[in-house]
């Protein structure tokens, strides 16, 4: 199954275990410089796109690649490499500039800030565009013990987000950089339909062609 993934998929979840596997295997103090921080408490500007392939366990990543693999390898073979990969990053980005935001309110509210890793916010990215392309796929998203339909299980999967970042639901998870994810992933495919609010500018994504 693996041989089979798409590049740019493969390629990013054998970076994500290859780097995970160094954090295991070096002093921490290596990786601080590439999580991201909080503004004010050492961020750097490559903190936006590294924070996102590393994890902080066996299962983080574990789940985080599951999703990249059964989420992104279709919207790959869908999209063609290049714009994967961009789409991707950009929400890995748009997730971490959510978060810094969240951190600097924290930060002003006299909450201590912390660091950030994980592919989460990418990941979320594809799901709610694999919601987008593919409504009516059905999914089984734990711990609903049922098939519902793609469009439900993105609605369902923010909704979820939102709620415990307002609660503080499940806390040590940077819900609203999910958030983020999903928020960026939404805006690029709203520009490339050409549909509001950037109206009819947009260029269409190719549609899904059948691979062998």
């Amino acid at each position: 199954m693996f041989n089979n993934l798409p590049p740019a998929t493969k390629a990013l979840a054998i970076a994500n275990v290859v780097i995970f596997l160094g954090q295991l295997a070096l002093p921490p103090a290596v990786f601080d410089a590439f999580e991201l921080w909080p503004l004010g408490s050492g961020f750097m500007p490559w903190q936006l796109l590294t924070y996102g392939f590393m994890h902080g366990g066996w299962m983080h990543l574990f789940f985080n690649m599951l999703a990249l693999v059964m989420f992104g390898a279709p919207l790959e073979y869908t999209w063609r490499t290049r714009r994967f990969t961009f789409f991707y990053l950009a929400c890995v980005i748009g997730a971490g500039l959510c978060q810094l935001a969240v951190g600097a309110w924290m930060t002003h509210e006299g909450v201590r800030g912390y660091p950030t890793v994980g592919a989460s916010g990418g990941v979320l990215g594809l799901i709610l565009a694999y919601g987008m392309l593919f409504p009516n796929q059905k999914l089984m998203i734990f711990p609903i013990p049922f098939f519902i339909p793609a469009r439900v299980g993105v609605f369902l999967i923010g909704a979820l987000s939102l709620f415990s970042g307002m609660t503080g639901f499940m806390p040590g998870v940077a819900h609203f950089a999910h958030l983020g994810g999903m928020l960026t992933g939404w805006l690029i495919l709203r520009y490339w339909r050409g549909q509001p609010p950037f109206g009819r500018g947009g260029r269409k994504p190719p549609q899904l062609r059948r691979v062998m």
